[in-house]
């Protein structure tokens, strides 16, 4: 036999075997914790003087964190949408939570013939979402707690809890909402299949908490219960102390399966909040604001066999999520996402080569199902520490704060971190330079700067 037919032979079997041992590599499981409607200083690691959030706490120092991170819409579906498809909001079309009951969207719902909440649902038919991508690389995987777009099916999951649109309840999750709240039965029993299977799996939780209505249990509430403390600010922090309490289940139950090394844990917040002392609801500049009250949260990802656990000072948005557990996977990714894959940085943490986010604020109900600018109030971005805000006349239906400035507004996001200082004027130069970056971001059409007209 010819020596060179020898080492032929030998380079095949290597590459067998390398391609064999490449095959039984097996791609981590993937873990989404998703806050809904939790401020970004609501954490003991971020600070907060009162709440207690022990294992969130043990998250982040296990974690590769953010605290800087944000997400691009501060409003509970649109950013739920990101998350699942890694576009922005007016890529999707899905830029609010409800469509309006407007001329526009009768007229669609006319000349279709069908429900308007059925053909705004229908565009996350449009895109690859997480799950489907997922699927691909043999993933199973499973939705519980939010969930908007129709049935877990729709979104691509293959198991999960929510009916969904047009089911009694499906506008946001109906039994999906019973997650967290009620108990995480669903979620460990889809734990302990997806264990046996020895497939990858992906799982979906996002429980509403700490999200109104604000009724924890007694004993919790009990902790937060001081003289002087409005009732609905302890109410609202014992709610915040329960979804960590869930969180350390789903947390310990990964331990007990022996798969927390293989799994990777992402944990983000859907929106902020800045709770009423004076009733259940919200303050101005928190959820469905541009404001930091409103888009920023802590991002955390841990991955123990990968990850070396650390806190980073760079940018970081939920755009970014999807890429970056598609690359872990091994997935294709899809080249129209805007996001960064942040892989290479988490495993080697080297710094990330941008300085620069975006995002953008539409009303709470769509005005025009088919035109996403029809509603934009605020475009915004930041460079470095400098935060521009820029307002449009969008429309504002069920805008709880509806904007009260035209003009821009530019932050020191350093020096203020509160946003009360508007350096606009002082600094045309800078105003001109990030407007011309958030018309490359996201060209507008018809939206004009400016209010809208009251209601």
């Amino acid at each position: 036999m010819k020596k060179s037919t020898i080492v032929a032979g030998f380079v095949l079997l290597f590459a067998l075997c390398v391609t064999r041992e490449a095959q039984a590599v097996k791609p981590p499981n993937i873990v989404i914790i998703l806050s809904d409607d939790q401020g970004w200083t609501d954490y003991s690691f971020m600070g907060h003087d009162a709440i207690q959030t022990p294992n969130l706490d043990k998250l982040a120092k296990q974690s590769v964190t953010f605290r800087n991170g944000h997400v691009p819409t501060a409003l509970c579906r649109p950013s739920l949408t990101t998350l699942i498809t890694g576009l922005y909001s007016h890529q999707t079309g899905i830029t609010g939570n409800d469509p309006a009951g407007t001329p526009a969207n009768l007229a669609h719902g006319i000349r279709t013939g069908l429900d308007v909440r059925e053909m705004l649902i229908s565009n996350i038919d449009k895109h690859p979402t997480l799950p489907r991508m997922l699927a691909d690389q043999g993933y199973t995987s499973f939705q519980s707690g939010k969930w908007w777009e129709g049935s877990y099916q729709r979104g691509g999951f293959t198991h999960g809890m929510t009916r969904g649109f047009p089911e009694p309840g499906g506008r946001h999750g109906d039994d999906g909402l019973q997650i967290g709240r009620e108990g995480m039965q669903p979620v460990f029993d889809f734990l302990d299949s997806a264990t046996d299977s020895e497939d990858p799996f992906f799982l979906w939780y996002a429980p509403i908490l700490p999200h109104t209505p604000h009724n924890p249990p007694q004993r919790i509430l009990e902790k937060y219960q001081t003289e002087g403390r409005p009732q609905p600010i302890a109410a609202y922090y014992a709610m915040c102390d329960w979804f960590d309490e869930t969180c350390g289940q789903l947390l310990d139950r990964l331990e007990e399966k022996g798969i927390a090394n293989d799994t990777i844990v992402v944990y983000v917040t859907d929106n902020g909040w800045i709770q009423n002392p004076n009733g259940g609801g919200f303050l101005a500049r928190s959820k469905r604001s541009p404001y930091e009250g409103g888009t920023r949260t802590p991002i955390m990802f841990r991955w123990p066999d990968k990850f070396s656990p650390v806190d980073r000072p760079e940018l970081c948005s939920s755009i970014d999520i999807v890429p970056t557990l598609l690359a872990a996977a091994g997935a294709d990714i899809p080249q129209n996402l805007p996001g960064l894959n942040l892989l290479p940085n988490l495993k080697e943490g080297t710094p990330i080569k941008r300085n620069m986010l975006f995002g953008e604020t539409f009303a709470h109900d769509i005005a025009d199902i088919e035109k996403p600018e029809a509603s934009l109030l605020y475009r915004w971005v930041i460079r470095d520490q400098d935060k521009l805000l820029i307002t449009y006349d969008g429309a504002t239906g069920r805008m709880k704060y509806p904007p009260t400035s035209s003009q821009p507004q530019l932050y020191d996001l350093q020096a203020d971190p509160s946003e009360k200082v508007n350096l606009a004027l002082q600094h045309p130069e800078k105003v001109e330079e990030l407007s011309k970056l958030l018309g490359q971001w996201y060209p507008l059409k018809e939206r004009k700067q400016g209010l809208a007209p009251k209601e």
